[in-house]
This record gives C-alpha cells, sequence and structure tokens, in this order.
C-alpha cells in the first residue's frame, strides 16, 4: 500500500537518512564502541531462554521441605555411611537428620530405597569458560560464542554431579551470575577472572607479531575477553590484582611458573619476582581472600609460598624438600590427575607431549610424598582444557586416582575437603554456608548414587548412576 503524501516522509527507501553517508560513518562507529559488556547482556538473554525452556521450574525453590528417606549417607568426612537418619532439606539448607523414627510432617518424602546420599561434588581447578572449546576458537571466536559454548557445558556439568566449581581462570563473571539468578542450569562458581600474568608467561596469549607492546597499544584478544590480564612490575600487577576483585573474583589466580599448553613459557621458567608475588598477595589480603598459582617446579613453589601464595596450582614438578615443606606450611595443594593417556588434554607438539610426560611421572611422586608428609590441605580438579570431548571424563578422572588413595579419601578430597577450600576465600565467598559436607546448617547440594562409593568408586564416572542430583535446595534430576 503507498502512504498518502502527507506521510511519505516516513517510508524508510533510498531517500532515507540512514541511507546517507554521514550515517553510515555514525553506525560504524557504534558498533565498533558496542562494549563488551552489553555484548554479555544479550549472551545472558540467549542463555536464559535456552535454558529456562530445558528447566522452567529451576528458578524456584520447592515449596515445602523434602524428607530423604530409607538412605543411606556419606556425609563427606566418615569412612562408613551412616545409617538409621534420614535428611530434611528446607530450602537451600540440610535443616536437620532426623532418626528414621522421628515424626516429619508437612514434607515432601523421597524413598530412596536404600541408596547412597553423598554431598555434591566438588573440581577445584576448573576452566568454565575454557574447558570445552578449543585453544583456537576460544583465542579468535567472537566472545559472545565462547560464552554460549560455556552456558552449555556447564548445564552437563552440573548433571555429572559436580554441584561446585572452582574457575582459576577466564571471564566465568557473566555465567556465574547467570546460574545464580536462575537464568542458566550449572554449578556454582567460585570465580578467579582473568590469570595474572608477566610477560612472556603462562597467560600472555598474544602473537608475536604484538610484540613489542606500549601504552599506545590495544589489548589482545585474550586480555579483551577477560581469560587474562598482562601486569609486568608491582603498580601493574595491584591494577589487575585489584581488578579482578573488583569485578567478583573469589580468589586470585597468577602465574609463577611455565606450563605446557602455553606458546613460549618453558616449564623450568620462573615468572613474577618476590616483590610482584608479595604485592599481589598483600592486594588479595586487603580483600580477605587469597592468592593461587599456576606453577610446578619446586624452586617456583618454594619462591610462591616464600611470598605469601597460599594454594598451589599443579606443583607435580616438586622435589621431597619442597613437598614437606607444603606440609609445614600449612599451604594448600590443588593437584591435578594429569596420567597421560586418554584423559590427558590434546597436546600438539612432540615437546608438549614429552613434558605430559614429565609430569604424569611428576604426579604419582607428588601422590606417594603427599600421603608420606600427611597433607591435609590436598584437593584435586581436573583443569580439563580447550577439550571438548575430554569433559564427559570429569568424573572418571576422580575415579582413576583409586590407585593411590583409598575411596573414602578421594570422596573426601570431592567433597569436605575441597568445600573447606571453598570457604577459604573469607569475606569473598559467594556462597556462605558448608558447602561438601551432609550436616544440619549446611547447603543442600546433594547426590543419590545407585550404589555405594564407598566399596565402588568408579559409580561416581557415570553420570547414569546418580538417580538424584540436588543443588542449593532444588532438583536439577529425579529419576524417583
Amino acid at each position: 500500500m503507498r502512504a498518502g503524501h502527507k506521510y511519505q516522509h516516513l517510508v524508510h527507501g533510498a531517500g532515507c537518512p540512514c541511507h546517507t553517508p554521514e550515517f553510515a560513518r555514525l553506525n560504524a562507529r557504534l558498533n565498533a564502541g558496542f562494549s563488551r559488556r552489553s555484548l554479555l547482556k544479550g549472551v545472558a538473554g540467549v542463555i536464559a531462554a535456552n535454558a529456562l525452556a530445558t528447566f522452567p521450574a529451576l528458578a524456584q525453590t520447592a515449596p515445602r521441605p523434602v524428607l530423604f528417606t530409607n538412605v543411606r549417607i556419606f556425609d563427606g568426612v566418615s569412612a562408613r555411611l551412616i545409617e538409621g537418619k534420614n535428611v530434611l532439606v528446607d530450602g537451600n539448607v540440610i535443616k536437620a537428620l532426623p532418626d528414621v523414627s522421628d515424626m516429619v510432617s508437612d514434607a515432601e518424602v523421597i524413598d530412596c530405597g536404600g541408596r547412597v546420599l553423598m554431598p555434591g561434588m566438588i573440581d577445584a581447578h576448573w576452566h568454565a569458560l575454557l574447558c570445552a572449546i578449543p585453544m583456537q576458537t576460544a583465542m579468535t571466536a567472537a566472545i559472545p560464542y565462547v560464552h554460549l559454548v560455556a552456558a552449555h557445558e556447564s548445564e552437563r556439568t552440573l548433571l555429572r554431579g559436580f554441584t561446585t566449581i572452582r574457575d582459576v581462570g577466564g571471564p566465568s563473571f557473566p555465567l556465574k551470575r547467570a546460574i545464580d539468578e536462575g537464568q542458566a542450569v550449572g554449578p556454582r562458581i567460585y570465580p578467579s577472572g582473568a590469570m595474572i600474568s608477566q610477560t612472556s608467561g603462562h597467560g600472555d596469549f598474544r602473537m608475536v607479531y604484538e610484540i613489542p607492546a606500549s601504552d599506545q597499544s590495544n589489548l589482545s584478544h585474550a586480555e579483551e575477553a577477560g581469560i587474562s590480564s598482562i601486569a609486568n612490575g608491582v603498580p601493574q600487577v595491584l591494577n589487575r590484582v585489584r581488578e579482578q576483585l573488583m569485578l567478583g573474583a573469589s580468589q586470585i589466580k597468577i602465574m609463577t611458573g611455565g606450563g605446557v599448553s602455553s606458546a613460549y613459557d618453558p616449564i623450568p621458567s620462573l615468572q613474577y619476582t618476590a616483590e610482584e608475588i608479595r604485592a599481589a598477595v598483600q592486594a588479595t589480603a586487603d580483600w580477605g581472600t587469597y592468592v593461587c598459582t599456576h606453577v610446578y617446579t619446586a624452586e617456583g613453589i618454594r619462591r610462591s609460598i616464600e611470598n605469601g601464595v597460599q594454594c598451589i596450582e599443579h606443583g607435580q614438578l616438586a622435589d621431597e624438600d619442597t613437598v614437606k615443606m607444603i606440609a609445614d606450611t600449612g599451604t594448600w595443594w590443588s593437584i591435578q590427575p594429569f596420567l597421560g593417556g586418554a584423559f590427558a588434554n590434546p597436546k600438539g607438539t612432540a615437546q608438549q607431549r614429552q613434558e605430559q610426560q614429565q609430569i604424569a611421572e611428576g604426579t604419582v611422586r607428588c601422590f606417594e610424598w603427599a600421603q608420606k608428609y600427611g597433607i591435609e590441605k590436598f584437593v584435586w580438579g581436573t583443569d580439563i582444557l580447550f577439550n571438548p570431548a575430554g569433559t564427559v571424563n570429569q568424573g572418571k578422572q576422580l575415579a582413576q586416582l583409586a590407585d593411590w588413595f583409598s575411596n573414602v579419601d578421594i570422596l573426601r578430597m570431592a567433597t569436605s575437603r575441597s568445600g573447606a577450600l571453598m570457604a577459604f576465600s573469607g569475606l569473598r565467598n559467594p556462597y556462605p554456608g558448608r558447602l561438601g559436607i551432609i550436616e544440619t546448617g549446611a547447603l543442600a547440594d546433594m547426590l543419590l548414587i545407585n550404589g555405594n562409593p564407598l566399596e565402588d568408586i568408579a559409580l561416581i564416572g557415570n553420570p547414569e548412576n546418580l538417580s538424584v542430583i540436588m543443588k542449593d535446595g532444588r532438583f536439577f534430576k529425579n529419576t524417583l
């Protein structure tokens, strides 16, 4: 239909101002300046629509208490299952463990059929944004795409029985918010934000043609995305650490040694001076939390601990004296089952594969030394990285520790002990309340297992063995 002469100026056509060169230039400038934060708002909307379409009722807690009956309980600590008790959940907490003879009124009863109820599992070294995406894609794709992939993987992570993860590198703040608000499905996230790295360090993902950098240089893609943040010298370290705390980091991750996945830094390299490490520790302590660090070698571990770092990530190339130092200082040790084989993150070069083998041999030594020196603050994490096919093995990686640890020790590492590490973030703890344990007052994150993992640890590696997955008092799976 043709518009009348009176309204002809409203018709969109070649004469419209939006077709002029001036408008095109203005539009290009506006699009170029469209911030990453604004883009992520759109991503959150897509996440929300997808998540709520799958789980339309997850935004609300159960309208009345839930009572788990006919159940055996692994509480996260005890070497024997607790029998003769029920578990009462009210809201998002465990209200009580009443005797089976006690009457509980106005509760939804879940008959567990003699199955084992245990705390939700915790992966203390996870990369929510980087685990399920190839490295080349993560470093080149549009940032919203990376977040959408992560949102999809977060749902699968929860459905593998991992109700909490500590994210030790990557821009997981928007994903965490979406999950916490019920707009997406996934585990609790303890975010570190961008990995703080020196130039040429383990978090420097720049291309060689971007060197040398200057004050006028643009941030690299990885820095723009919030994957890493390059800082050199005390003032820059203070600034970058404080930025991540401002964004919502519950702990800070720095790099004090070389790695396998990075392009430039050999594993034996020492990264960050004593002064730089102390600066990161001071800025973090001022906010009531702690610093963890990526490091493999004995010398790097010692420098880190001597300057205040309170949690070692990896550490497989430690010597026995350094392991004893970890024990004597009460430092947390988050180690990964880097044992080679089918579960290893894929590596492209022969040198990287050789380094993987050295670390695998060191992993076995460290498992043995950790037990010899009775390290209590010893936790695990997978560190599945740039490995979309490997995320399904998250629980299987935990189960394979049975070659070195008792079943109850493995379960403690993935529940109560890792829960204590989550609480170590102190004033920055995003989820005040006890995690990794079944006791009165603890947060209601629990799994119901078809079988007894204290007898058969392999059960936790297969999500089909999970009859119920509850997080924050909400059912995310219930086949009963």
